[in-house]
């Protein structure tokens, strides 16, 4: 099966953004982030791409599926 790779944590430090403060921005809770930077949630493809928004970044240069 196919595992998610996730590039948030990256874009988020560069940034220097909390996981609270992106949590916040896209409305939902900090365990969120952490459960997506951890590759253990699958996020639904709105929450992929209210994430890519607030890093001015596609969904693809954010989430890469590896084989």
């Amino acid at each position: 099966m196919p595992t998610l790779n996730t590039n948030i944590r990256e874009y988020r430090e560069k940034m220097n953004m909390k996981q609270s403060d992106l949590a916040k921005l896209i409305g939902v809770r900090r365990e969120t982030i952490v459960h997506l930077e951890n590759g253990k949630y699958n996020p639904s493809l709105k929450l992929a791409m209210d994430i890519a928004k607030v890093f001015h970044k596609t969904v693809e240069e954010l989430f890469e599926f590896e084989d």
